[in-house]
């Protein structure tokens, strides 16, 4: 189905990961379009409850494969066609995204890794804005993201700068959710990911949605959207299960509908 990307759907959870391992997954146009229809796939299915982005190999995505870059290519439209309806699609998902960072995450990489959710880092991993090395600005949401969890301040240095960000000072920026052993990555995503796959799933999609909103709505605006957004919340079988637990005092048992 799949030529630049692996995708498997496994105990609710689908794993998305890059599969150019000899280029450091750098990304070409087929691989932006994989993983966009991954996400897309995934967002569709009741049975992927949580996704896991991850590489193949010693990194995570170096960015853009400049072997394929020349002078005439036009950046604006590549983004427009290639990055951008990637990036559009990890921004409508309502499920919950994991970045599982194996290695390095430059430029459009670490772009990728933003946009998801949560990020769990190896110690061997680093992250790189590296846009500047070549004359370019941070792109594919890049800097919409990062000054968010960063500020505007950290984000100016670290996209002027273009220095590498080691996974303990990314998780000292709050870069990252977790940094882990090299070794023991794939146990904690995997853990980490099959925990959420058990929460309310459109609980979680509710609130990854009302977190957009909180951005770009005024507060009585909010408001609004949040009584609509709880009306949701309450009718679904989640949250009868969740009150129905505490009152038998017992765990619940959440199925994502």
């Amino acid at each position: 189905m799949f030529e630049t990307i692996r995708y498997e759907v496994k105990d609710g959870v689908a794993w998305i990961r890059l599969n150019r391992p000899d280029k450091l997954n750098a990304f070409i146009a087929k691989m932006n379009h994989e993983i966009k229809d991954a996400i897309e796939e995934s967002s569709i299915h009741n049975d992927v409850r949580c996704i896991v982005i991850t590489g193949e190999g010693r990194a995570f995505c170096s960015g853009q494969d400049l072997s394929e870059v020349d002078e005439s290519m036009d950046h604006g439209q590549v983004l427009r066609e290639h990055y951008g309806p990637m990036m559009l699609e990890m921004m409508k998902c309502e499920k919950p995204i994991i970045a599982a960072v194996n290695g390095v995450a430059a430029g459009a990489g670490f772009s990728l890794a933003l946009a998801c959710d949560f990020r769990i880092a190896s110690e061997k991993s680093s992250f790189l804005n590296a846009f500047v090395h070549v004359g370019l600005i941070p792109d594919s949401g890049n800097l919409y993201y990062l000054t968010r969890l960063v500020g505007k301040a950290k984000a100016a240095e670290l996209s002027i700068l273009g220095e590498k960000i080691p996974a303990d000072q990314a998780m000292q920026m709050g870069l990252v959710t977790k940094v882990v052993s090299a070794d023991a990555l794939q146990s904690e995503v995997e853990q980490f990911a099959l925990r959420l796959a058990k929460m309310p799933t459109k609980a979680i999609g509710l609130i990854k949605r009302h977190l957009q909103f909180a951005d770009e709505l005024s507060f009585e605006s909010y408001l609004e959207k949040e009584a609509d957004g709880q009306r949701a919340a309450g009718r679904t079988a989640d949250h009868r299960e969740g009150v129905h637990a505490f009152l038998e005092k017992r765990k619940p048992t959440f199925t994502g509908r």
